[in-house]
């Protein structure tokens, strides 16, 4: 998610589920030790629980980012071996480090050893020619030998080359199964499963077959409102009402305030509310007004707003 979640989407999403565990977008080890960006780890408050995802594959340098991660106070530090963007493999880090999983344990080692907070890892289920049913468990026992006690696992393979990082997404098919089989061979790993989990029934199901938690990414994007507003009652077992897209909006409004008072543009926060209300009556219209008008100079709350009251009235 990648240019996606960042603190204004996950500040968002905080408000339309108060247990739900949020996940940054990532950020590389190297911009934080190297490049002192320090600003990458900036989050509210508000959005925990959230975990600092990291990518990496030097233990030293993970070790040092996973240190700055815990002091601006994330509750848990992922390491991801999953994302097969051309960004990333040149790198040498994300999907490319299912092909060496002795070097990620040493990485998480290392992650444990500079820091309290938990540390786990994010995979696929392996790489292009790779037979998942051999080194998906051979990864595993690596990292469950190092420490790690939680995985997240996108079941599908990744394609380093000929596939898009969106084609990796969507092509290679789904193996929702080997990723149940993986939680009978390691009982005691906590194990989340990601990928093509496009509703809360699937959730529910997912975790009633034994598994641990569910990632949803795109779905959570595109149709926030559909995954999140009632996840604390359904997954969490919270007492309702749930929440919803409208009151949400509300609720950011005076975070929209701060921000434009610091120096801050409309567009940068509105852009991941345009599907609040998708599949709603005037959804359109308020997706218009809002990417229209947002990037406008001047253009404030009050545009939200405006955008909120032609909203037609919630589907029965």
């Amino acid at each position: 998610m990648m240019d996606w979640t960042d603190r204004h989407c996950r500040y968002l999403h905080r408000l339309l589920s108060r247990h739900t565990l949020l996940y940054t977008e990532m950020v590389t080890a190297p911009a934080l030790v190297r490049g002192g960006a320090l600003h990458l780890l900036e989050h509210s408050p508000e959005e925990h629980p959230v975990a600092l995802q990291l990518g990496g594959s030097d233990p030293d340098e993970l070790a040092q980012a996973a240190r700055l991660g815990a002091a601006a106070g994330y509750g848990e530090i992922n390491l991801n071996c999953g994302c097969p963007s051309d960004r990333v493999q040149s790198g040498t880090f994300g999907a490319v480090l299912m092909r060496d999983p002795g070097l990620v344990a040493q990485c998480v080692g290392a992650m444990r050893a500079a820091v309290d907070v938990d540390v786990t890892v994010k995979c696929r289920i392996g790489v292009d020619e790779q037979d998942p049913e051999e080194v998906l468990p051979e990864f595993l026992a690596h990292i469950v030998a190092a420490g790690v006690t939680h995985v997240i696992i996108h079941a599908r393979k990744a394609w380093l080359q000929g596939l898009s990082p969106r084609d990796n997404r969507e092509i290679p098919p789904l193996d929702h199964d080997l990723v149940l089989r993986m939680k009978g061979l390691f009982p005691n790993l906590q194990i989340s499963i990601n990928g093509g989990i496009t509703s809360l029934d699937q959730a529910e199901a997912l975790l009633a077959a034994g598994l641990d938690g569910v990632m949803v990414g795109r779905a959570a994007y595109h149709r926030p409102a559909d995954i999140l507003c009632a996840a604390d009652r359904r997954i969490h077992g919270a007492p309702g009402p749930d929440s919803t897209p409208e009151g949400a909006v509300r609720a950011m409004l005076p975070y929209i305030e701060a921000h434009l008072a610091a120096g801050g543009r409309l567009h940068q926060v509105t852009r991941h509310m345009l599907d609040l209300f998708a599949g709603r009556p005037g959804a359109r219209g308020w997706r218009r007004v809002l990417s229209e008008g947002a990037v406008r100079p001047g253009a404030g709350p009050e545009l939200v707003e405006a955008a909120l009251a032609g909203l037609g009235a919630p589907a029965a």
